[in-house]
């Protein structure tokens, strides 16, 4: 039986952290009977009282870990619990799972039975339902246009947050992945794709967080100058 293990990054959740993970618990429990799966919440940052509810959850329940990190950035604490665990399979989502759980199991099927290194969400395939505002529609499918254009990639969706992918191919991979931050899920994808992995996309059914705090001004500026330097580390074979 395979072991797989769901990050949950968390900054300022306090509001959300302790349904969000009650929900997940229970669709674990009736649908991924066929794993061994741990529950990591990794508390990048927070002011509130994510961690406190973090911690009580581990208490209240075996299977859910808690990891408290002093520095933001989902990068930051996703390398830092994938390289922490023990599982097989590794895999995060984010904690307002705005990502509809059914399409999980596909997810972490793809890696343990078919083959596949990194099995990730797409808002953008024909069969994906997705329900945000124009502006953040507008940004994101401008966003992954300049990733093709720029980064010259195949995969659909460079910034979904819902991901999974095998320990050991996350291991050989973890050397080239510089960012902490956001731009995170685009590089990984992106060296992936570039070393030949196999990557599997699964539309899925995604509704905004209307109570994003997502700076999308600075965010956007950030992604573009991240794009540029990570195009010439691989025009200039820096990747490993």
């Amino acid at each position: 039986m395979k072991n797989i293990d769901i990050i949950i990054p968390c900054l300022n959740e306090e509001k959300i952290l302790e349904t969000s993970i009650n929900t997940l618990r229970d669709f674990l429990q009736k649908n991924m009977k066929q794993y061994n799966y741990h529950i990591t919440i990794v508390d990048n940052g927070s002011t509130d009282n994510t961690f406190e509810i973090a911690k009580k959850l581990s208490k209240d329940h075996s299977q859910v870990r808690a990891i408290k990190l002093m520095k933001k950035g989902r990068g930051r604490a996703l390398k830092k619990a994938w390289n922490m665990s023990d599982s097989d399979i590794i895999s995060y989502m984010d904690v307002d799972l705005s990502t509809e759980l059914c399409a999980f199991p596909s997810m972490i099927d793809a890696i343990a039975n078919k083959g596949f290194h990194i099995s990730t969400g797409t808002r953008l395939s024909k069969d994906s339902k997705t329900k945000r505002g124009f502006k953040r529609e507008l940004i994101s499918r401008t966003y992954n246009i300049l990733v093709k254009l720029i980064l010259w990639t195949k995969y659909s969706d460079a910034q979904c947050g819902f991901k999974a992918i095998n320990k050991q191919t996350f291991q050989k991979l973890l050397p080239n992945l510089k960012d902490n931050e956001w731009f995170f899920d685009t590089e990984l994808l992106t060296i992936a794709e570039k070393k030949g992995l196999k990557i599997h996309e699964i539309p899925v059914t995604w509704v905004e967080d209307t109570d994003s705090r997502v700076n999308i001004i600075d965010t956007a500026y950030k992604y573009i100058r991240d794009l540029i330097k990570l195009r010439m580390r691989i025009s200039l074979r820096m990747i490993n």
